[in-house]
């Protein structure tokens, strides 16, 4: 009876074993069946598209910028070098080559390890599952994620070959430091390309994706180097280096050091105009997609535009006098000299000795300067814009040592005193036929004040807008020689008193001068009875053929002197219509952009001038641009603003020893703005000084003496090798000799007589024998009766 039990009881027990087994098995081909349903596509891996940061270039191919959380420069797997690529098999899967996606023995070791410790390992995790993990599946620890993982491994090693699988794995290993992939990291920490790797540079970017922050060569160097010597003898036991290789890699020390961006060109202010541009047309994807945006600035016009620009305020600084002393807040700040920042090219320093003719001090990296009193002897006490202190005579009257000071290096590399200016400015130059941005520079430093004010600062042109108002002039029946006088005027205003007078810079009066006279002096009174005489509506109409709109410009007799306002860029863009032949383009700084793979996705085709092109062709070639003012007026406005160099305001670019620069200058009320609008044939550039707050820069601040050496330090080097260009009259344009007193027509013989440009497109402007074009005057001095500034 008891076996008759004992029977019956194994046999519904081997019932339900089976059943159990069954059960099982036939859960486990559903599971299986469900899991397979939600595996993603392995084929997906035969069109990867990386997270690459935008970057930014400039036209020449020298990298401006770089934008995204992860940097990665993919690459083939023929590019990396053998060695690199035996170090990473070595230290994450030395049987890459002859497994089939999964390594079993190492799933064997990590599930008898879970068995008796509870403990997870990453033990069984071959190349080829960690690119499964890292371009199809999440991060999750779970036992149906690694299920996925083997399984999609294996479908891995049957689709792809054993060296595409390394390249995506090279290509996208987290390896710290937001470096994603082999390329990024050699970079990171070495700054060197994967070819000039060590052996043991290898194995120490080798050995980070097992933990990228524990064994990171920056803040964990005895770790890196314990882990990366793991890697080394894993790789000589594998027969992939000898033994004196071996021997040599142990033996050499910690290489890796924080890199200096490669960033290869400084044009910040550039770059974050392309980022805002990029952005708005591809939304926030085109931080990761990988684009390459070539810009329209050159490397060399660049950086001599940063340089023009830095020396400028400098020079601006020191004219004003010497703000720091050994009780100013900056030395109170001597515990904190390792943390100050460099702000444009001044460096923090700390003074240790002092002699009778030099100082010595101690940069933040402890190297040792000589200052000479040659570089310091500016130095007078700053008291305010206008007044400093008297000459210093030896060095202990202006430093002592301890004092925390800014010092910078100049062009012989000799170190200068110096201070971080509180003036700004902004440079610009654009190419006149097409408007493509050849340099800007927003300001002294970028990372200290973001702000461009090449673009974003607008501000009153002052006499730099007078061109506008002397084309409008010769537009209206005047001409080079038309006489005008020089004299006071007073213009019934009721927010004024005794109403408005203007005044010219000097407080001096010329009487009847001619036009050509009058722009080269920036004579104010002129401008303003010029303008008395054409109209204001006049005025504007051709100032919006410049690219003005009706709202940067008042509708007040004001406007002869420049009371609108303008950017640096708008300022260029209005001189590049005398520079290309009377042409309105419009100014552009992205010149293509290119997809990661180096398909082209933009480029850019600017409307350009016309040289060609007659003034009344009713059909302009393709990509013409709008002619703003004709031929002849275009060619005489240019012999003007060619003599406010030669003789004019603008006389100290004479040293640049050429015949073809055009240009004016300008100053607004106060000092408050000092400006350099000028040209030559294929340059249009504009420079400008001022305080973002308006305040007056000091009085001589004038745009000939503050704004004019910016614009001569660019264009020294940028027409370095370019021929002169002559000035070509063309058709329609006519030679007479006149009178310099009356401006009727005169014998050649006459000593007082000159020679000037006639539009004979016009000849009823042109003078007569005995005829002098002088301008009518008016009696009509309440045209204006708006409030307006005394701008020079």
């Amino acid at each position: 009876m008891a076996k008759k039990l004992l029977f019956k009881l194994l046999k519904w027990l081997a019932f339900s074993l089976a059943l159990l087994a069954v059960t099982g098995m036939i859960g486990s081909y559903l599971v299986y069946n469900k899991i397979l349903e939600e595996l993603p596509d392995v084929n997906q891996l035969k069109e990867v598209h990386y997270q690459i940061p935008l970057q930014i270039f400039s036209k020449d191919g020298a990298l401006i910028a770089e934008f995204g959380e992860k940097k990665r420069t993919p690459i083939t797997i023929d590019k990396v070098p053998k060695n690199l690529i035996h170090a990473f098999i070595s230290a994450e899967d030395d049987s890459f080559e002859t497994h089939p996606g999964v390594d079993y023995k190492g799933i064997i070791r990590a599930a008898i390890q879970l068995a008796l410790t509870g403990k997870k390992s990453q033990g069984g995790s071959t190349i080829t599952m960690q690119v499964t993990r890292n371009f199809l599946l999440t991060s999750e620890k779970t036992f149906t994620r690694k299920i996925k993982e083997i399984i999609l491994a294996l479908q891995i090693e049957q689709t792809f070959s054993k060296d595409k699988i390394l390249e995506l794995y090279l290509n996208k290993i987290y390896l710290g430091h937001r470096s994603y992939g082999v390329v990024a990291a050699a970079q990171t920490y070495f700054g060197k390309s994967l070819d000039d790797l060590t052996i043991a540079e290898s194995a120490i970017i080798a050995g980070l994706p097992k933990a990228p922050s524990l064994f990171n060569p920056f803040t964990n160097e005895a770790r890196a180097l314990e882990r990366r010597n793991y890697v080394l003898r894993r790789m000589h036991e594998l027969k992939h280096i000898n033994a004196d290789e071996f021997e040599t890699a142990l033996k050499q020390p910690n290489t890796a050091k924080p890199q200096a961006s490669n960033v290869t060109l400084s044009a910040p202010f550039v770059a974050e105009m392309v980022r805002k541009k990029i952005v708005e047309q591809y939304g926030e994807e085109a931080y990761n997609s990988g684009m390459r945006v070539y810009t329209t600035i050159t490397q060399p016009l660049q950086t001599t535009a940063n340089r023009a620009l830095r020396n400028t305020l400098h020079a601006y600084d020191e004219r004003h006098g010497y703000r720091y002393t050994s009780h100013t807040a900056l030395n109170k700040k001597k515990n904190l000299f390792p943390e100050l920042p460099t702000v444009g090219d001044c460096l923090p320093a700390i003074v240790t000795q002092l002699s009778p003719d030099a100082a010595i001090a101690q940069l933040q990296n402890g190297t040792a300067i000589v200052i000479s009193w040659e570089n310091m002897k500016w130095a007078k006490r700053y008291i305010s814009r206008d007044a400093r202190g008297a000459a210093p005579e030896y060095v202990s009257q202006i430093l002592k040592n301890g004092d925390l000071i800014y010092v910078r290096q100049v062009e012989n590399q000799s170190w200068r005193l110096a201070q971080i200016p509180e003036a700004e400015g902004a440079f610009v130059a654009i190419n006149p036929y097409n408007g493509a941005v050849l340099a800007l520079a927003g300001g002294y430093d970028f990372y200290n004040n973001k702000f461009n004010r090449a673009v974003q600062s607008i501000r009153q042109p002052g006499s730099g807008f007078k061109p506008v108002i002397y084309t409008a002039a010769l537009e209206n029946g005047y001409t080079a020689a038309t006489l005008v006088n020089d004299a006071p005027i007073v213009i019934a205003d009721p927010s004024q008193t005794n109403g408005w007078r203007p005044e010219n810079y000097n407080r001096k009066f010329r009487g009847p001068t001619p036009l050509r006279t009058a722009l080269k002096k920036s004579i104010n009174l002129i401008s303003v009875r010029i303008l008395q005489q054409i109209g204001v509506n006049k005025a504007l109409e051709t100032a919006l053929r410049f690219g003005f709109t009706e709202d940067q410009l008042p509708k007040t007799m004001s406007l002869a002197l420049g009371a609108g306002k303008a950017t640096p860029m708008q300022m260029a863009r209005l001189y590049a219509v005398f520079a290309n032949g009377g042409f309105l383009i419009e100014p552009f700084f992205i010149e293509r952009i290119e997809s990661s793979e180096g398909q082209l996705l933009f480029q850019n085709r600017p409307v350009h001038s016309c040289s060609t092109c007659a003034a009344d062709d009713p059909f302009p070639q393709p990509g013409t641009a709008p002619r703003s003012i004709s031929p002849q007026i275009n060619f005489i406005m240019n012999s003007m603003l060619r003599d406010v160099i030669q003789s004019g305001t603008a006389t100290r670019a004479k040293v640049l020893g050429r015949q073809d620069l055009a240009g004016k200058t300008g100053t607004t009320n106060d000092q408050r703005d000092a400006w350099f609008n000028g040209y030559s044939n294929n340059v249009s550039a504009t420079a400008w000084i001022g305080f973002d707050n308006t305040s007056p820069l000091g009085s001589k601040e004038t745009g000939g003496a503050a704004a004019l050496p910016m614009w001569i330090d660019f264009m020294r080097y940028a027409l370095e090798g370019i021929p002169e260009t002559p000035l070509t009259p063309p058709d329609g344009i006519i030679k007479r000799f006149i009178g310099s007193t009356n401006a009727s027509l005169t014998t050649e013989t006459s000593p007082s007589g000159t020679w000037e440009y006639f539009d004979a497109t016009r000849p009823e402007i042109i003078p007569s024998e005995g005829s002098p074009k002088t301008s009518k005057p008016t009696s009509n001095s309440n045209e204006d009766k708006s409030s307006v500034e005394a701008l020079f």
